[in-house]
C-alpha cells in the first residue's frame, strides 16, 4: 500500500538525518577525547560488578539471618555495622596508599617496584589485623555503653568474634584487588567475587537450615567466604601468570619506606572512614528514634550502597588512569583523564537521580511493606535525588585526589565535611528541630555539597606539573638533566587500562635513571620492624586485658 511505502522512505530519511547529525556531532569530539571516553568507560562495568560482588558477601548473610528472627537479624546487622568501622574500613583505607604507589610505579615502567609494594602492603596490611582485633574483641562492652538491647549484643558480639578470623583473609585480598586494579586488571576480581559469593550462599544455607548452627553458621559461611576470594583470586594470578612482569621474588625492599607509605595510607584510611562511619552513626542514631526511622534508614542505605556503585566504577577506572599517567610524567593525559572520569560520573549519576527521583514512591517495596516506613522513605528519596549527583562528583574527585598522593587533603576536607559541618547539621535537625532521618539527609546533603566544590576546586587550582614530578619520585624515577627526555618520551605514550601495557614494558627497558632511594641500615631495620611488631602485640593485649576487666 501506499502509505506503507511513504513510512518506509520517511523512516529511510529519519535515519538518514539522524546518521548525518551523529556524525557531525562526532566530527566535533577531538578524537583523542574520544579514546579517552571509551578507555574510561570500558572498565566502568567490571569495577562496577566487581564492587557489587564484595558488597553481596555481608548482605546475603544478613538475609539469610533475617529468617531466624528479628533478634537475629539485628545481631548481625549490628555486628555488620562494628566490622566495617572498626576493621573493613581500615583495610580498604590503608590500602587506597598501595593503590596510588602502585598506579604510578606501573605507569613509570618500573615494574619490579609494584610488586617489592604489594609485599609491603601485604604485611602492613597483616599488621593492621591487630589493633582491629583488640576493638573487636571490646564489641559487646561499647554496645552495653550505648544501651543496647542485651540479646542482640550478646549476638553481636559471638558474630564478631568468630568473624574475627576472617581479616587476614579479607585483608589478603584487599591486597590482591590492589595491585590488579592499578594495573587495569579488574575482571579477575568480578570472577573471584562471584565464586565467592556461590560460596557464602551454600555455606549460608548449608550451615543455617541444615546444621541449624543459627548466627554462628552466618559467620564462619563469611569467614570461608573472605578466604575462598584471597584463594581464588592468587590462584587466578599465579595460573594467569598476572604477575610475572612485577614479580620477581620476596625481597628485603618490602621492609623499606614504611614512612612512606603511611603518610599515604592513614589519611586515607581517615579519608574512606570518615564518610563509612558517618552512614553507620546515622543508623544508629536513627535507631535511638524509633523503629520506624531505623528501618527507613536502612532501607535508604542500602540503596544508596547500590546507587554509589553504578558512579564508582567511572571514578575508579579514572583514578587508575590518572595515577598511571603522573607516573609516566604525561601531565596532560593526567589532566584529561581527571577530567573526563568526573564527568562520566556526574553525567551517570543525573541519570540515576532522576531515575531514584521519580520512583520515590514505590522503590521502597523492594525492602518493606510497612507503609510508614515507605512514607519516610519517599520523603528522603527527594533529598537523596540531588545528593547522588554531588556524592558521585565528590567520590570521582576523591579518587583523583588518591591517585595523585593527596590523601591528606582528602581525609582533611572528609573530616570537616563530615564530622565539621554536615553531621552536626544533620544531628541538630534530627533531634533539636525533630525532623528524624530527614534532618540527618539534609545535614549530608550539604556536606556533600561542598565537598564536591572542593574537590573540584583544589583539583583546578593544583599544580600538576609539580604532582607529576611528585608521582615519578614515588615510582622510583630519577628527575635530573635527563629528565625532559623521559617525560617526552612518556608523554607520547598510549596508557590503557584493559592489562599490561607494551609501551609501559618498553620504558621500562629503555630506563636507566631510577632512584635507588638510601635503605635503612639491616640493623636498624630489624630494630624497627621488630618494634613495630611487639607494639602490635601490645595493642591486641590491652584490648583482651581490657575485655577482661570490663567483664568483671
Amino acid at each position: 500500500p501506499r502509505q506503507y511505502w511513504l513510512f518506509q522512505q520517511a523512516v529511510k530519511m529519519a535515519e538518514s538525518l539522524y546518521s548525518g547529525f551523529s556524525r557531525r556531532i562526532r566530527s566535533f569530539i577531538p578524537i583523542e577525547l574520544k579514546k579517552e571516553l571509551k578507555d574510561v568507560s570500558t572498565p566502568a562495568l567490571p569495577v562496577f560488578l566487581s564492587y557489587v560482588m564484595v558488597y553481596l558477601i555481608n548482605f546475603v548473610s544478613v538475609v539469610f539471618c533475617g529468617h531466624l528472627g528479628r533478634i537475629s537479624l539485628d545481631g548481625v546487622t549490628l555486628a555488620t555495622a562494628i566490622i566495617n568501622v572498626s576493621a573493613v574500613s581500615v583495610g580498604y583505607g590503608l590500602a587506597t596508599a598501595g593503590g596510588t604507589l602502585i598506579s604510578q610505579a606501573y605507569g613509570s615502567g618500573n615494574l619490579k617496584r609494584v610488586g617489592v609494594i604489594l609485599q609491603r602492603m601485604f604485611l602492613i596490611l597483616m599488621l593492621a589485623c591487630f589493633p582491629c582485633w583488640a576493638i573487636l574483641i571490646n564489641t559487646e562492652s561499647l554496645l552495653i555503653a550505648f544501651k543496647q538491647n542485651a540479646e542482640v549484643v550478646r549476638l553481636s558480639q559471638l558474630y564478631v568474634k568468630i568473624y574475627m578470623a576472617s581479616l587476614p583473609g579479607l585483608f589478603t585480598f584487599i591486597a590482591e584487588a590492589t595491585y590488579l586494579q592499578n594495573q587495569g586488571i579488574i575482571w579477575p576480581l568480578v570472577i573471584s567475587g562471584a565464586l565467592g559469593n556461590v560460596i557464602n550462599a551454600l555455606c549460608n544455607y548449608i550451615f543455617l537450615f541444615v546444621l541449624d548452627l543459627g548466627i554462628v553458621g552466618s559467620a564462619v559461611a563469611n569467614v570461608a567466604s573472605d578466604y575462598a576470594m584471597a584463594i581464588i583470586l592468587f590462584v587466578y594470578i599465579v595460573y594467569k601468570g598476572l604477575h610475572k612482569d612485577t614479580w620477581h621474588g620476596l625481597s628485603m625492599d618490602c621492609l623499606q619506606e614504611w614512612g612512606e607509605f603511611m603518610w599515604l595510607g592513614i589519611p586515607g584510611m581517615l579519608m574512606l572512614g570518615a564518610e563509612w562511619w558517618t552512614y553507620e552513626l546515622g543508623a544508629f542514631l536513627a535507631g535511638l528514634i524509633s523503629d520506624v526511622e531505623l528501618g527507613a534508614q536502612s532501607v535508604i542505605y542500602a540503596l544508596a550502597n547500590i546507587a554509589y556503585m553504578v558512579p564508582i566504577g567511572f571514578s575508579v577506572a579514572g583514578g587508575v588512569r590518572v595515577g598511571n599517567a603522573l607516573g609516566a610524567g604525561n601531565t596532560e593525559q593526567a589532566k584529561l583523564s581527571a577530567k573526563v572520569s568526573v564527568a562520566c560520573a556526574v553525567c551517570v549519576s543525573v541519570c540515576l537521580a532522576v531515575i531514584i527521583g521519580s520512583s520515590k514512591d514505590v522503590i521502597s517495596y523492594i525492602f518493606s511493606n510497612d507503609e510508614r516506613i515507605r512514607e519516610r522513605v519517599s520523603r528522603v528519596m527527594l533529598l537523596y535525588a540531588p545528593f547522588h549527583l554531588f556524592d558521585a562528583a565528590a567520590a570521582a574527585g576523591s579518587n583523583i585526589i588518591r591517585a595523585l598522593g593527596k590523601q591528606v587533603y582528602g581525609a582533611a576536607g572528609n573530616l570537616v565535611g563530615y564530622y565539621g559541618i554536615g553531621f552536626p547539621i544533620g544531628v541538630s535537625l534530627m533531634f533539636a528541630a525533630k525532623m528524624g532521618i530527614i534532618g540527618l539527609w539534609i545535614g549530608l546533603l550539604i556536606c556533600v555539597f561542598l565537598q564536591s566544590i572542593f574537590f573540584i576546586v583544589f583539583l583546578i587550582k593544583l599544580n600538576w606539573v609539580k604532582a607529576t614530578e611528585e608521582a615519578q619520585i614515588r615510582a622510583g624515577i630519577q628527575l635530573d638533566c635527563k629528565e625532559n627526555d623521559t617525560v617526552e618520551q612518556a608523554n607520547n605514550m598510549d596508557i590503557t587500562v584493559e592489562g599490561p601495557n607494551t609501551e609501559t614494558e618498553r620504558l621500562a627497558e629503555n630506563m636507566t635513571n631510577l632512584i635507588t632511594k638510601e635503605p635503612l641500615p639491616l640493623g636498624v631495620l630489624v630494630t624497627r620492624r621488630s618494634l613495630t611488631l611487639l607494639a602490635m602485640f601490645i595493642i591486641l593485649a590491652l584490648g583482651l586485658a581490657l575485655s577482661v576487666i570490663v567483664k568483671r
